[in-house]
């Protein structure tokens, strides 16, 4: 990540050179294969890089939609700057875990009712968030020195498969004023795979129509958005049996993955090869696309019914998240594998 886009291409096309049926370096050599190839079922899977910092963006406009209304009413859902930036906060890079590390449910102070102090305990409202994220690549910026939106894909070095959980309850009573804090940084999963911009190319699709037009510094024509298919299942550990509970794509994204590099460094902070830059949660317009139980239960209100019977407005302990990505057209088929997590019952207070 930290060699410039040239290297990456290069080592893409060395890899593939390799592994092509008609390449002899490795067809004609088993005892090379049997070094070189590992199979996926005997493999321990590691973080991608050694995350130095970690951004996490709100770049969904269905979803702010759907958490404003939720919060202020349908009339001011959306905050008065965010049509005109992307807004993010800075997260814990040392929580961020590969896919398949369980997550304990966090302690915290939560107030259940509003006309009376908070209390200490449990998260009540555990949540997931179906997001993607990008790698910064190539050599860092120098204080001081932004990285203009023209020379962002220069910097874009692949992309993976993010589940940013989150305690509902701790989040509503610690965000005012600063935002996210404790109610996020408990853990965020992410997939081991990187898929590179060369190879999702062939699935890039319109950008989002933006009004107004954004500020100079984050105007770009070239089409940055792309066609990924994304689900989200719960699987119990009571029954073992898997439900998707939301069907999305990534192509619902307001802000691009250039947009966010642009004004993430606009003021010149420092950028360095394998900082972690996430989209938020990624919603589409239909309820099913929803990307978070916050949205799919409607605050709580309109419980979901799983495959086992079973219901849920929030996550309950043993609950596994399974996220899963894939682009296919015309025969090619790129997946992202999966995104994993198991929901641990809270520590003893």
């Amino acid at each position: 990540m930290g060699l410039r886009r040239a290297a990456w291409a290069e080592a893409r096309a060395t890899i593939q050179s390799l592994l092509s049926a008609n390449n002899q370096t490795l067809q004609g050599d088993a005892g090379l294969v049997s070094k070189a190839l590992v199979p996926q079922s005997s493999a321990t899977m590691h973080l991608p890089a050694d995350i130095g910092d970690y951004t996490d963006f709100y770049s969904s406009l269905d979803h702010a939609t759907n958490v404003g209304t939720m919060f202020r009413g349908k009339e001011n859902a959306l905050m008065p700057n965010w049509k005109y930036l992307p807004v993010g906060y800075h997260g814990r890079a040392s929580s961020v875990v590969v896919s398949g590390t369980p997550l304990r449910r966090p302690l915290g102070q939560t107030r259940p009712a509003d006309d009376q102090p908070p209390v200490f305990g449990p998260c009540r409202l555990m949540d997931f968030e179906l997001e993607m994220a990008f790698f910064y690549g190539g050599q860092g910026n120098a204080l001081g020195d932004p990285v203009p939106i023209e020379r962002a894909q220069d910097h874009i070095f692949g992309m993976t498969l993010m589940n940013d959980w989150s305690a509902r309850d701790i989040q509503k009573w610690e965000y005012v004023p600063l935002g996210p804090f404790t109610a996020k940084n408990l853990g965020t999963s992410i997939s081991p795979w990187v898929v590179t911009m060369e190879a999702l190319a062939p699935f890039a699709v319109d950008n989002y129509v933006q009004d107004p037009e954004p500020l100079p510094y984050l105007r770009h024509q070239d089409r940055y958005t792309f066609d990924i298919n994304l689900e989200v299942a719960i699987k119990p550990e009571s029954s073992g049996q898997e439900s998707v509970v939301s069907r999305s794509n990534f192509r619902h994204m307001y802000w691009t993955m250039k947009q966010q590099l642009a004004h993430h460094s606009v003021t010149g902070c420092t950028m360095r090869p394998g900082d972690l830059l996430a989209s938020g949660t990624i919603s589409g317009p239909e309820p099913e696309s929803y990307g978070s139980m916050l949205e799919l239960s409607w605050r709580g209100s309109k419980p979901l019914t799983l495959a086992d019977g079973s219901t849920r407005k929030f996550l309950q302990d043993g609950d596994e998240v399974i996220m899963r990505g894939v682009c296919e057209k015309e025969g090619l088929r790129v997946g992202f594998g999966e995104c994993r997590g198991v929901v641990l019952p809270a520590r003893a207070q």
